[in-house]
């Protein structure tokens, strides 16, 4: 007799497309709690530039992993699996139903699969890579990545300096290259059965107008306020919070007086550049349910449409 893993609800899909509202509503409707899929949610002051969902609107649902990570400490996706996997274990063991919502597709596609990351890494041989990185160049640690783990040096750029030391340094550590390590997560069974909902628009272009729109009520809420209030407590202008899309831009308007406008508007193309790729992840994914917007969302419709999803399933 085949178990199958405990199922959850994911409602995803690209930045500015009603997911928090339609998240809430839904786990309201089936008796469910919101486990956010967020990577820059769950850092804590940080609550304009990430959208984080106010008191009304989470309709009394209980959410979960928000605001708990101190913006100056680096939050990994490995982590994420960990704390996330806890709270929908114990969302399940009360009878309830862990309603993953986000737009983070490495987040979701790794709770979903149950990934193990290659975590056992050694800070010591991490700094001794970087410093070779520094000193000899991407192309050259590349090079050396290449020859031992020629599939993963493939994927990468000489750029790309933390996945180059990264690679290296779970070779060294572990004596598993990456691209083994990730084959064998693939294989292994997924650790929870997901109906998958993503939203978007129909029309591209309502999609962009959305976001450009959201970025002004940002800015007229206070996010620049907010990302001087992160400096002024000594979060690093290179830390991983900090570049979040709405916090990097603004960082140069306070430190160096830059031009307010101009970064507002980097704030609008790089967030439509992020819903592409973010379009582009969810794609891949032929299970997924899509519900698309005429012009503006329609949260009751899109509840119909769910709950009709979970019912053909179920």
């Amino acid at each position: 007799m085949t178990i199958m893993p405990p199922e959850v609800v994911v409602i995803t899909g690209p930045t500015a497309t009603g997911k928090t509202a339609l998240g809430a509503a839904l786990a309201l409707e089936i008796g469910g709690e919101v486990v956010s899929a967020d990577s820059m949610q769950i850092y804590k002051y940080m609550d304009i530039g990430t959208a984080k969902p106010l008191a009304d609107e989470m309709m009394g649902v209980p959410h979960h992993m928000l605001d708990f990570v101190d913006p100056r400490e680096n939050y990994s996706a490995a982590r994420y699996v960990e704390d996330a996997s806890q709270v929908c274990d114990s969302i399940l063991t009360r009878g309830k139903i862990p309603v993953v919502v986000g737009g983070t597709g490495l987040y979701i596609e790794s709770l979903i699969s149950g990934r193990e990351f290659a975590e056992n890494g050694d800070e010591g041989v991490r700094q001794a890579l970087a410093r070779r990185y520094d000193a000899e160049g991407g192309e050259a640690l590349l090079k050396e990545l290449s020859q031992r783990d020629p599939e993963t040096a493939v994927r990468l750029h000489p750029n790309d300096k933390k996945r180059i030391v990264r690679a290296l340094e779970i070779l060294s550590v572990t004596g598993v290259t990456m691209s083994e390590h990730d084959r064998q997560s693939r294989l292994a069974p997924p650790k929870y059965s997901a109906v998958k909902i993503a939203l978007n628009f129909d029309n591209r272009q309502d999609l962009y107008d959305r976001i450009d729109s959201r970025v002004d009520k940002m800015m007229e809420n206070g996010l620049l306020k907010e990302v001087r209030s992160l400096l002024d407590m000594g979060v690093p202008p290179d830390s991983t919070a900090m570049q979040a899309i709405g916090y990097k831009e603004l960082v140069p308007v306070v430190l160096k007086g830059e031009d307010l406008s101009a970064a507002v508007e980097t704030i609008k193309r790089e967030s439509r550049r992020y819903a592409k790729r973010q379009l582009s992840w969810l794609r891949r994914d032929s299970t997924i349910n899509w519900i698309l917007w005429k012009n503006n969302p329609n949260i009751q419709y899109a509840l119909r449409l769910s709950t009709g999803f979970l019912e053909k399933i179920g």
